[in-house]
């Protein structure tokens, strides 16, 4: 990967963040799920938004794929994933 499309993956997974974080904050209110599986809900919850933000612009699919994956982790914390947090969202 060149430095320019370093540079900007990391630009949208910064902006890709504030809705992967909305959808995930969305998820943990209406749904009722274990609390050591958020950061694999809010990578899933990125790779949804990445891939479907080819309107605003102009990365291929694999570029927008791995900001959505950024952002996602970023927007519940990679440091989450060690974590064991029993119980759920909702207690």
């Amino acid at each position: 990967m060149e430095n320019a499309n370093l540079i900007v993956v990391l630009a949208f997974a910064s902006v890709l963040t504030v809705f992967v974080l909305a959808g995930v904050q969305l998820m943990k209110r209406t749904v009722n799920v274990k609390k050591n599986l958020l950061p694999v809900l809010g990578l899933g919850i990125g790779l949804i938004v990445g891939g479907i933000s080819f309107p605003f612009t102009d990365l291929n699919l694999t570029l927008r794929l791995w900001a959505g994956g950024l952002a996602g982790l970023s927007a519940t914390g990679l440091f989450e994933l060690g974590k064991n947090r029993p119980g759920n969202t909702k207690d």
